[in-house]
């Protein structure tokens, strides 16, 4: 059993998101299930997280899970989480990731310095973040997941134009599911380093766990900036 309580917590979180009796304490170092209404992953499709070596699986249907159970003899637990590695044993039809998962607690935060950059807390449906969506551009706006969040908004305006926000949406199992976006032509100045930061403090006074998804390079430099600790990955993919 892990004896990290941020690993110990993101453990549950997976696990409960897994719809299915699958742990990463389990005997095997990876568990595999059947669950049709695995939330890790689209409906229909199959969904692999794998956290400090140890792996769960879950599958929309039997014959997927003896698939999976079959190509995992050749493949190591960080190859589940490789699309290319993975496809070399297995008939993938689409690939959503692989995408990082970071975790921080109080110990590991690195505040970002406020400086003389102002920070305002606004409403997560005020018009002005749907204006930074339409800057950012439909890919990243949906990345990002700004409008999905449960929190309020921490956001930064240039010329009364609001440029970067964070927030984070709440998950189950304490968590909350961060979210950074920033406008194309504000991006290299520190923004969603300071907007992220103001979010996860926000979340630890609230005694969730902040949880840093991210694909996009850029995305993991500002999670580490901030002490957060890659503990894994998470890779969706749809059988063919």
């Amino acid at each position: 059993m892990p004896t990290n309580p941020v690993l110990t917590r993101a453990h549950a979180l997976w696990e409960d998101l897994a719809a299915a009796p699958v742990s990463f304490s389990s005997s095997d170092a990876v568990d595999v299930a059947v669950s049709p209404r695995a939330m890790i992953c689209p409906q229909g499709w199959a969904g692999f997280i794998v956290l400090q070596g140890r792996a769960i699986v879950t599958a929309p249907s039997a014959s997927a899970v003896a698939a999976i159970r079959a190509a995992m003899a050749e493949l190591s637990v960080e190859d589940l989480v490789d699309p290319e590695i993975l496809g070399r044993v297995l008939l993938l039809a689409e690939v959503l990731g692989p995408a990082t998962l970071a975790y921080l607690d109080e110990r590991d935060f690195n505040a970002a310095p406020r400086g003389s950059v102002p920070v305002d807390r606004i409403s997560a449906e005020h018009p002005d973040l749907r204006r930074l969506e339409v800057l950012a551009g439909k890919d990243e706006s949906e990345e990002s997941g700004l409008r999905e969040i449960t929190s309020p908004a921490f956001a930064i305006r240039v010329d009364g134009e609001v440029v970067a926000a964070a927030g984070y949406r709440t998950w189950p199992s304490q968590t909350a599911h961060m979210s950074v976006l920033t406008a194309p032509e504000n991006r290299g100045q520190g923004l969603a380093r300071l907007t992220g930061s103001t979010a996860v403090a926000h979340a630890l006074e609230a005694g969730l766990l902040p949880q840093w998804r991210a694909r996009a390079p850029q995305s993991q430099r500002v999670a580490l900036a901030l002490g957060f600790r890659e503990l894994g990955a998470q890779l969706s993919v749809r059988l063919s």
